[in-house]
């Protein structure tokens, strides 16, 4: 898996961004065909249909991620703009690059694990599996939707922030459907008799990712508030609407410099 992830997230190396978009995205999906086909003996209807759904939201989300920079000038203003060039040191590159590799593992390792258990003989709960399968769907379809909102309203006018339809329940709605589909991933590590080291890096894949999605947030947050920060209309927004998380007055993680990726 290691291996699989390791050439899938190397498209990094041709443009720093693409370790965390493109790569991702197809990453996420060839590792998830990966899983299916080592434990091809072992599925189960609810991991066969976790598999699949990985590889949908993977494929989508990086074709998603490669049509925008075709179609999108301030996106490739962001990729191919000026200092998006810069040569990072080699040292730092590879480090991204494992990291990157290493997480994604981490994300798919849920799947991984309960199926390896179960391959074993492991008692692992399939209700788990379900359930976590349920949450996934959630997550992908919140993503997709918001995804596919803003694409709607950038093409009715580029020049103006989204702030309607699921953006008026966070400011990234697609980040947060990343939330919810990576913690329905987290249950399904739930009941496969997972051992101690299985979890640790279960949790660790699951937090990176939150910390991904958190950095992520705030990026766009600093080039929004540098783009719109003018505009009365977004400053009412920003007051009013949270970043990240529904309900949780969290308005604003510009100035925590410790998520900056």
């Amino acid at each position: 898996m290691l291996a699989v992830s390791l050439v899938l997230s190397s498209v990094g190396w041709k443009y720093f961004v693409y370790f965390f978009s493109v790569g991702y995205g197809f990453g996420i999906a060839a590792l998830a065909v990966t899983v299916a086909l080592l434990f091809a003996g072992s599925l189960s209807l609810p991991t066969f249909l976790i598999c699949l759904l990985l590889v949908v939201y993977g494929c989508r989300l990086g074709g998603y991620l490669l049509l925008r920079e075709r179609r999108s000038p301030a996106y490739r203003k962001i990729l191919y703009g000026p200092g998006s060039q810069d040569r990072r040191p080699v040292g730092v590159m590879l480090m991204i690059w494992i990291f990157c590799a290493l997480l994604y593992v981490g994300q798919v390792s849920p799947v991984a694990f309960r199926l390896a258990n179960t391959r074993a003989g492991a008692p692992v709960q399939d209700a788990w599996a379900w359930a976590g399968l349920a949450l996934m769907v959630a997550g992908f379809l919140l993503e997709a939707g918001a995804d596919a909102q803003k694409s709607a309203a950038k093409k009715r006018d580029p020049k103006t922030f989204v702030s309607t339809g699921l953006y008026r329940l966070v400011r990234c709605p697609n980040y947060l459907g990343e939330l919810v589909l990576w913690t329905g991933s987290l249950l399904v590590a739930v009941g496969a008799c997972c051992t101690f080291w299985q979890w640790v890096i279960v949790l660790l894949g699951y937090l990176g990712i939150v910390y991904v999605m958190f950095s992520g947030a705030r990026r766009l947050e600093l080039r929004q508030d540098a783009t719109y920060g003018a505009d009365p209309r977004y400053q009412e927004y920003v007051k009013k609407t949270p970043i990240l998380l529904p309900l949780i007055p969290l308005y604003s993680v510009s100035k925590y410099g410790w998520l900056r990726a």
